[in-house]
């Protein structure tokens, strides 16, 4: 294994992880606001889920958004 090409690749995925969950999350938080599902003003709590299958790996991180 080479442990240089390795961390990078672990890099680039969670860079690319971070990013899109990011604007997903705004985007339906901001739609949700249109809609009238939220005031804008909550506390909504968060997973996210990481799995690598061939290692029978998952991770599991709770958290929560406050949008004030």
């Amino acid at each position: 294994m080479n442990e240089d090409t390795f961390n990078m690749e672990i890099r680039k995925f969670l860079k690319k992880v971070g990013v899109t969950s990011q604007r997903e999350i705004e985007d339906a938080v901001k739609q949700a606001i249109s809609s009238g599902a939220l005031s804008g003003n909550e506390s909504l709590k968060a997973r996210m889920t990481l799995e690598i299958a061939e290692l029978g790996f998952t991770w599991v991180v709770d958290g929560e958004l406050s949008l004030e």
